[in-house]
């Protein structure tokens, strides 16, 4: 169901999008709390999470994130992954805090810790999400919409441009279409993964609005 899985360059173009698009978005006057500030917040947050897909953040708990860190296990593939929590990351994180402050979810999509209730109402948060970034694309000038995928998709073509090895990239985002890849990225350090996203992250991170 999830179609989001990075499997090349050629297959990821069409949906990335370049850094100075991720700067004009960062920097866009939305109205505080209102449905475009919020898919704008939360596209962002997928980029600096390294592609994190939106069913994963959606599903994010509060107990998923300790000592600046953030642990969880994807949805799609079931691989445990752990991203360090950048700056960038941890302004949008602060900014929810008062609106989910009575619920056990970092961002304010779902309600119910029913399984059943929780992944509808993910749909249709999801459903919304895509609308909203539509909304999005317009206030950009873009030509190709922005969706859910493309944050992910420009995590991996951004790391790529900056000449991060692939192994690094299909570690960071959890791959595991292909077993003897995923058996070598096993034993990848997850501090590489992480100084690499720093790397990446490094504009939208001294951003100061």
């Amino acid at each position: 169901m999830f179609r989001d899985v990075y499997t090349g360059v050629a297959s990821t173009r069409k949906r990335a999008v370049n850094e100075n698009i991720l700067l004009k978005l960062q920097a866009l006057e939305l109205r505080p709390k209102s449905h475009l500030a919020l898919s704008r917040d939360v596209f962002i947050f997928s980029y600096c999470a390294r592609g994190m897909a939106f069913v994963d953040i959606a599903f994010l708990q509060k107990s998923d994130i300790s000592d600046g860190v953030l642990c969880y296990v994807r949805r799609k593939t079931g691989q445990y992954l752990t991203v360090r929590i950048e700056p960038c990351m941890a302004r949008i994180i602060k900014k929810y805090a008062a609106e989910t402050a009575g619920s056990p979810y970092v961002f304010p999509f779902l309600r119910s810790l029913h399984p059943s209730v929780a992944y509808k109402q993910y749909q249709t948060a999801l459903g919304y999400y895509n609308r909203v970034l539509k909304k999005l694309t317009a206030c950009l000038g873009l030509l190709h919409p922005l969706s859910s995928y493309t944050a992910r998709h420009t995590w991996a073509t951004t790391a790529r441009n900056h000449n991060v090895p692939i192994s690094v990239i299909s570690a960071g985002m959890g791959h595991s279409s292909e077993r003897t890849t995923q058996i070598y990225l096993a034993s990848l350090d997850n501090s590489v993964i992480d100084k690499a996203n720093s790397m990446l992250l490094k504009s939208l991170n001294s951003y100061e609005g």
